[in-house]
Parts: structure tokens; C-alpha cells; sequence
């Protein structure tokens, strides 16, 4: 058994996997990484391995647990990746970018590949059919565009993520949930269409927090996934131990 984690911006997502076969998943904050991943150790002691990937801070206290309770292996620059990295500064790209590429050519293979993870940021990734990593797009996230909204003015309140109403917002509130919420799906659909200008067909995953929320608005037809960066997580352990 694999214990997956994806330690994000925000929060911290886990799975359990026997081969291919996802168990369970849980997601919690921060700071109770050590008491849920006790808590899923007692319950699977089957969990000989742990794969992590992290664009968060770590502790090397919970790093060192799960080195002295599985065999620890974590993502790195260094780790094998099925794709050749073509951006111009490939030590910076971050691990999870390259997890979600890395699952996109697994799961679907010799296709141009567009791949949007809808979390803290909306980034965008392409990977075409001869696995080559071309690049793509970093963004704010639906939460990161409301909280900027609040915190760089004087009076705009802070709002939970809500369908506007109408694109012609009747209150503030309304303004700011028409203006974060469209804006958001007009982006991701805009970046779709300049892809398509490119390349003639490319299948798109939309992965992340939000990718239930946005899946159902948006124009283009996509491959919706919220588990997408763990399921990635998991192949790309296996072509590492390969």
C-alpha cells in the first residue's frame, strides 16, 4: 500500500492506494498533518511507502516521522518525470506542475494535453504528444482574488465564492462575486481558445479545489478530476521505483 500527500499552499491532501486503486482520500489543514497521518497509518498498516510532493513548508519534524514510520520518497527536480521539460527555467517549476503533467502523460498517452489545477493559483500546463513540457500559465485563484479584493482596498468586504446573480452585479457584493466568478470562467475559457489556435485538438483536464465549482460553467468541453494531482502522484511513484 502507498501513502500519497500533496502538501499545497493551503492545505494538505492525502490517499491511499493498493496498486491503482484509490482507497481514500482526505484533506485537512496545515497543521494536523502528523495527527491525520497517524490516524491513517493505524487504520492501513499495510502503508509500507510514502510518496510526497509539496509546494508548502514541510517541517522537518514531519518529514522525519514519516521516514521512520514508511519508506519515504519525496518529488524533487531530481525525481524521473516521463516528459522532457522544456521550460527555460526548469528548476523553478513546481513539483506539483510537473506531477500533473507527469499524470496527464500516463493516463493519456500520445495527445496534446492541456492540464488547469483550479486551486490557491489557477495554473495552466501543456504537455503535447511527444511529451514534451512546453510551459503554460500562473494565475490567482478564486479564493486569492476575493481575499486581494478585501486587503488592497479600504471597504471591500471579504466574500465566499458564490454564483453571481446576474453579470451586471445590482449590490457591491454582487459586483465582486459577478467580477471574481466570470472574470475567473471567461480566463479559463480565453486561455482555451488561444490554445486552440495552436494546436488543432488537445484533451483538457481540469483538476484542483475548484474544478467541481468550475467544471459545470465553463464552454469547453474538459475532463474534470479532483483527485487528478494524487492519482499522478501515485504512477509517478511507480516509474520512479521502475
Amino acid at each position: 500500500m502507498l501513502l500519497a500527500i500533496d502538501v499545497g499552499n493551503t492545505r494538505i491532501k492525502a490517499a491511499v492506494f493498493e496498486a491503482n486503486t484509490l482507497l481514500e482520500v482526505g484533506v485537512f489543514p496545515m497543521d494536523e498533518l502528523r495527527q491525520k497521518i497517524e490516524f491513517i497509518l493505524q487504520k492501513y498498516p499495510k502503508i509500507k511507502d510514502t510518496v510526497l510532493a509539496s509546494v508548502g513548508n514541510t517541517s522537518k519534524t514531519n518529514l522525519s516521522f514519516l521516514e521512520k514510520t514508511t519508506n519515504l520518497q519525496v518529488l524533487s527536480h531530481q525525481s524521473k518525470f516521463p516528459f522532457q521539460n522544456q521550460y527555460t527555467t526548469p528548476t523553478t517549476l513546481g513539483i506539483d506542475r510537473m506531477v500533473l503533467a507527469a499524470g496527464a502523460v500516463f493516463q493519456f498517452p500520445n495527445q496534446n494535453r492541456l492540464i488547469i489545477d483550479a486551486g490557491t493559483c489557477i495554473t495552466y500546463d501543456f504537455v503535447d504528444q511527444h511529451n514534451q513540457y512546453l510551459g503554460g500559465a500562473i494565475a490567482p485563484g478564486i479564493r486569492l482574488r476575493y481575499e486581494a479584493l478585501n486587503q488592497f482596498t479600504s471597504k471591500l468586504p471579504l466574500l465566499q465564492k458564490t454564483d453571481p446573480d446576474n453579470y451586471i452585479g445590482n449590490s457591491t457584493a454582487q459586483s465582486i462575486h459577478s467580477g471574481v466568478i466570470n472574470g475567473t470562467i471567461h480566463e479559463i475559457d480565453g486561455f482555451i481558445e488561444e490554445y486552440k489556435t495552436q494546436y488543432a485538438k488537445f484533451i483538457i483536464i481540469l483538476t484542483g479545489g475548484d474544478s467541481d465549482f468550475l467544471a459545470k460553467r465553463l464552454k469547453n468541453t474538459i475532463f474534470a478530476h479532483s483527485n487528478f494531482l494524487l492519482e499522478s502522484l501515485n504512477q509517478t511513484f511507480q516509474y520512479n521505483q521502475k
